[in-house]
């Protein structure tokens, strides 16, 4: 967003404090106003559905707000694997946000599932950085189409609830660069948001509102963001600091408080006045670009929005089982529908992202318009837990009855919010009881389950059908109905692994941490990635979910573009006898990197649609800069040299294709010293020769002087063999050969170096 000549302009006519003044909120939701010049502009919360607020404000979802259209939160979304659906569901947010006057919407939150306890997780994409790029550049994309600004958050490594206002998220620059950034990267630099927003924690001791590496070299200078930084609600610690640093806008409003600070920080000389100006500028940038907005008038197509929120949940619902094909349901079958869920459903998170909706379905009402008088109902049990023997009895005797049980299980409100994090993975034991006894009398017991998270799932080996339904927003009920009765062919992917034990997790141990410091020991081994490096068992894995179909591969081709990005094309065939869709995954590994890697990462997957019986060519695009890892030693993303595999598969432990591929690495040049190891200074080209010459001699010299002294066999005194000595010799400091009497001198091994370093 470059700035435009009437910024510049509204600038050069304002005072100091009326500067100071636009750098923080007007109210909760607005921005500061100047008298006639600059108008104020609205921001609400999201990123699922308008939250705007037209009485009492708070960022907790504790106020009514306007009703809007509550589409399926990012945990299901996700499972779409579908960039196109998520631009189409960020379209309609922007237009129910222009409908309102809202001018920057709060979202998408992007930010890695680290931990299944996180209790914001069902706001957020995906343990992989690929997914959460991917969908987030589109929801960016298809909300800013409509004129209205999106807001990137929460920058950065934001994974946890527990004292989110304070911890510190310890973490190595590599993992923080693979993992917990680059969606980030990609939806800045793809999408260009109005707006980032920083977090609450501190990143390695620095809180995000005041970390200038983070907000200034990072995101601006290394990434080119040109928008406004806004801060979460509170997020500020210390206004005049935290401008420096590159955030913008404080949000809410401070009461004046802050703006004083920054008059009398700029009159001290303590804060360069063009750092003022810059912020302020931003904003006025900000406001200019909202109030160019094209108008959208109302008033909102409510239906059409509830059939897009329809579709989208529909797409999103994952097929974890289904032994003995007993989804999906047929027409002349009776079935009891059990479980207090399947009447009041839980179809969103708790706390900013609470939205008002339009209206819910519920699947008790779904299901009765479906099957009429061939279905029955329930409770089976009650969020509280009361009344369970009674509940689960009659749950029973209705099962025992029917040709098909379907149980609603999940997790209740008050286990899962923002604000808190999660205790634990399992489903109320309520619930956990009640599947065992239906599954008792009633061998075809599907169990469809409600959450925000990931839960353990016990009873996986018992039942023959499970359904991963998430939180599917306001017309949950009637896309489950869909689903289970074969309407939609199920086709979502789990973007995030259900694992078999809490303990088996990779920050387990190390979450949510103590004392204001939280340490990611796993490092780069988050999500599948983990599992997979430690070949631990999982319930079910990334990328999987069935189809009421099959599908077969052929075999890939890969070619290499002019730009380094790679194309893998290949034939996918719908082997069943219903149309569907496949969620085609490339994972890439490189076997032999010098430096630690997963076995295999996403790197590209694209959801493909194919009638019975027929084959789609589809094609992938791996971008070169999705090879990359984090080189510590330069401070940059490199491409290691190499044979790559290519696997293509349904999930990262289904990889039906494989094919290697040659790539070229990217030119690593590092000053050679006397630390350099002697592996190092052979590998340079100028004076590598003349090394592995003098090492030659001196190891003539001692094999000669070995035999000289009779050594033989495997005794005590026998010389080195001269590659084993060499292999030993790799990681050696190339300084320390001095001390060794081994023909060079420290003035002599100096010098070597500065030829190495052209000197």
């Amino acid at each position: 967003m470059a700035t435009s000549p009437h910024a510049q302009d509204q600038l050069a006519n304002l005072t100091i404090e009326e500067k100071a003044s636009l750098t923080s909120g007007q109210d909760f939701w607005h921005t500061q106003g100047i008298d006639q010049r600059v108008p104020p502009i609205m921001m609400t919360d999201g990123p699922h559905g308008l939250r705007k607020q037209a009485g009492e404000t708070d960022h907790l979802g504790l106020n009514a707000s306007v009703p809007a259209t509550c589409f399926p939160p990012a945990v299901a979304l996700a499972s779409t694997f579908d960039p196109e659906l998520a631009r189409r569901v960020g379209e309609a947010l922007g237009t129910e946000s222009a409908i309102e006057d809202v001018a920057v919407i709060l979202g998408p939150g992007i930010n890695i599932k680290r931990s299944p306890l996180c209790g914001r997780n069902f706001e957020y994409f995906s343990e992989d950085p690929i997914v959460a790029g991917a969908l987030g550049t589109a929801l960016v994309q298809g909300i800013q189409s409509k004129g209205v600004g999106a807001s990137l958050k929460h920058f950065a490594a934001n994974n946890q609830e527990t004292d989110r206002m304070r911890i510190s998220s310890d973490v190595d620059m590599r993992t923080l660069h693979e993992v917990y950034m680059r969606a980030f990267e990609r939806v800045v630099k793809d999408a260009k948001p109005w707006t980032v927003m920083c977090s609450y924690n501190k990143i390695n001791g620095v809180y995000a509102s005041e970390n200038p590496w983070l907000l200034t070299q990072v995101l601006r200078e290394e990434w080119g963001f040109d928008g406004l930084v806004v801060s979460d609600w509170g997020a500020v610690n210390e206004r005049v600091p935290g401008l420096a640093a590159g955030m913008d806008l404080e949000m809410p409003a401070s009461g004046g408080a802050t703006d004083a600070e920054i008059v009398a920080a700029v009159s001290d000389g303590s804060l360069d006045p063009e750092v003022l100006n810059t912020a302020a500028t931003r904003v006025l940038d900000l406001v200019s670009r909202a109030q160019n907005r094209p108008e959208i008038s109302g008033p909102l197509d409510v239906h059409a929005h509830h059939a897009l929120a329809r579709e989208v949940a529909g797409r999103s619902v994952v097929l974890l089982k289904n032994d003995d094909d007993v989804l999906p349901l047929h027409p002349d079958q009776t079935v009891a529908l059990i479980g207090e869920f399947a009447r009041t459903p839980r179809f969103q998170g708790g706390g900013s992202s609470h939205i008002n909706p339009t209206q819910v379905d519920n699947a008790l009402d779904a299901f009765t318009s479906l099957k009429g008088e061939a279905m029955e109902f329930a409770p089976g049990f009650t969020f509280d837990g009361s009344n369970a023997e009674a509940l689960r009895e009659e749950a029973v005797a209705l099962a025992s009855k029917q040709d098909v049980a379907v149980v609603f299980a999940g997790l209740p409100e008050a286990e899962e919010s923002e604000g808190f994090d999660r205790e634990h993975i399992d489903l109320p034991q309520v619930q956990l009881d009640l599947i065992e006894a239906v599954r008792a009398v009633n061998e075809k017991t599907v169990v469809v389950l409600s959450n925000g998270s990931v839960v353990a799932l016990p009873f996986k080996e018992e039942v023959p059908a499970i359904v991963e339904a998430w939180l599917l927003g306001q017309a949950g009920g009637s896309a489950i109905a869909d689903v289970l009765s074969g309407t939609v062919n199920p086709a979502g992917r789990l973007a995030e692994t259900i694992p078999l034990r809490l303990e088996d997790t990779p920050a387990y141990g190390s979450f949510p941490g103590a004392h204001g410091h939280v340490r990611y020991a796993e490092g780069i081994y988050v999500g599948y990635r983990w599992y997979d490096f430690r070949d631990i068992d999982v319930a079910f894995p990334f990328g999987h979910g069935l189809s009421y179909t099959t599908f077969g591969y052929g075999e890939p081709n890969v070619a290499v573009y002019s730009d380094g990005d790679l194309a893998i094309s290949l034939d996918v065939t719908n082997t069943g006898s219903r149309d569907g869709r496949e969620v085609v995954q490339v994972y890439v590994g490189l076997p032999d990197s010098e430096v630690e890697r997963a076995p295999r990462e996403l790197a590209a997957f694209a959801p493909v649609d194919i009638p019975a019986g027929e084959t789609r060519r589809v094609e992938l695009i791996v971008r070169r800069e999705d090879l990359a890892y984090w080189d510590e030693r330069v401070n940059r993303f490199v491409v290691e040299g190499g044979t790559y595999r290519i696997d293509v598969g349904a999930s990262s432990r289904d990889l039906r294709r494989q094919v290697d591929v040659e790539i070229a690495g990217d030119s690593v040049s590092l000053p050679l010293t006397l630390n350099s190891s002697i592996g190092d200074v052979l590998a340079n080209p100028v004076v590598g020769p003349v090394l592995q010459k003098q090492m030659a001699g001196m190891m003539d010299a001692a094999g000669a002087a070995g035999t000289e002294g009779g050594a033989s066999g495997d005794g005590g005194d026998a010389i080195m063999n001269p590659v084993a000595m060499q292999r030993m010799l790799a990681d050696f400091p190339i300084g320390r050969l001095a001390a060794f009497g081994m023909g060079m001198d420290k003035a002599q091994l100096a010098q070597l170096i500065a030829a190495a370093n052209g000197e």
